[in-house]
């Protein structure tokens, strides 16, 4: 009977034992807040920053040369002598060539004694001209004294005789006339025969075969002793002395497409950056042609970049970089950040209380890293830029600063 008393006993104290334990280690516990901040999910969030933002388009080209020109004689002959090669640099006016070409000399001299001839013939006819007018002078002396005194004393004078003397007088009136022709004449052949000792003295001058512009030999066509024919007429295959090429001066022609036409001007700057010297070169919008392809919709824009060196070589690649749009102290965020749904377009932002906000906002130009904000965002505000899909709006987050971008990016 005593045993069984103290097992009752026994089992009643430890029962209050372990309700005490219980209830001390509920008592010491904390109470749980709304979320555990060990569990807390983490968004990477960026501040909205004023700075300046530029769309570009950068396309690739192929450099071409200002102007090629197969240079050709303007007359036929052999060549003495080729002063030049491929690769060359040449000057406007410096000779190319000398060509020879024996029966201008022969002409040339003709030419010159006609010129001559047709100056003595000059000299000739204004003497005739000086002589048919002293005699008009003479004789028209003689008939107006007779006819005046026939008129002071009338039959003194036989009427014959007044009419021979008036006939005498219109006779050399019509010599001195033909005189002055002859003379006009031979000044017009004269003129004549100067044009053509000039042509011919041309033709003469064109023997020596000169660089139309500043360039580089990119071709030879023909040695010394070689016949060339007068690249003058069109249905005539000649053949050129050299091609020349125009580089210190090259053109990048870039297909722009459809829907950035709007933004070239001529005169705007173009960063071209060669990738086989690892060179960047400064050019600009010189001309367009106003003409969208209906099979690339592409408009064909030219860029001129100087080349005074000689460095860039037509057909090397490039890209070219155009800037179409520059905006200055607007609100720019990362691109990752934005939802577009459509035409729609919002963010995510996480607001003073860390917690999910949904934000419309009204979007401008943008470039591969940054979109500008033209409404909806204030400067400071901060916007998630990672994993938009997995967070709910009025969720709770522990926000972590991304690196801050720097302005202009």
């Amino acid at each position: 009977m005593r045993k069984s008393s103290f097992l009752t006993i026994a089992a009643v104290v430890a029962a209050a034992l372990v309700l005490t334990a219980i209830w001390l280690s509920h008592r010491e516990r904390p109470e749980p807040t709304d979320v555990d901040a060990q569990t807390m999910p983490t968004a990477s969030v960026a501040p909205v920053q004023r700075g300046t933002i530029s769309h570009s388009l950068t396309l690739a080209g192929e450099f071409q040369p200002y102007q090629v020109v197969d240079v050709h004689a303007k007359v036929s002959g052999y060549i003495r002598h080729i002063y030049v090669d491929i690769g060359d640099k040449v000057h406007a006016g410096e000779t190319l060539a000398v060509l020879e070409v024996p029966e201008l000399d022969a002409q040339l001299q003709g030419t010159t004694a006609e010129y001559a001839r047709s100056k003595d013939e000059i000299t000739r006819a204004e003497h005739n001209v000086v002589r048919a007018d002293s005699q008009y002078q003479a004789l028209h002396a003689d008939y107006i004294r007779l006819k005046r005194a026939a008129a002071a004393q009338p039959g003194l004078i036989a009427q014959q005789e007044l009419d021979d003397a008036q006939s005498k007088d219109l006779a050399s009136a019509a010599q001195v006339d033909a005189a002055k022709a002859a003379l006009s004449a031979a000044e017009n052949q004269s003129a004549y025969a100067k044009a053509d000792n000039q042509r011919v003295h041309d033709l003469e001058a064109y023997t020596n075969v000169t660089a139309p512009l500043n360039g580089v030999i990119i071709w030879r066509y023909a040695d010394t002793g070689a016949l060339i024919q007068a690249g003058t007429a069109s249905d005539v295959q000649s053949l050129p002395i050299v091609k020349l090429s125009q580089s210190d001066l090259l053109r990048l022609r870039l297909p722009v497409p459809e829907e950035d036409v709007r933004y070239i001007h001529i005169g705007e700057p173009v960063q071209v950056t060669v990738g086989a010297l690892n060179r960047t070169f400064g050019g600009k919008v010189v001309r367009f042609t106003r003409d969208v392809s209906t099979q690339t919709r592409t408009m064909e824009t030219e860029i001129d970049v100087p080349n005074p060196n000689l460095t860039l070589m037509p057909g090397m690649y490039a890209n070219a970089t155009l800037q179409l749009q520059h905006h200055e102290n607007t609100l720019t965020v990362p691109i990752q950040a934005v939802m577009q749904n459509g035409n729609q377009a919002s963010v995510l932002i996480v607001n003073g209380q860390d917690r999910v906000e949904s934000r419309s906002v009204t979007l401008g130009i943008q470039n591969p890293t940054r979109v500008e904000i033209l409404s909806g965002l204030n400067v400071g505000d901060s916007v998630i830029t990672g994993g938009l899909s997995k967070y709910q709006v009025g969720e709770k987050v522990r926000p972590i600063q991304a690196m801050r971008v720097v302005e202009g990016q």
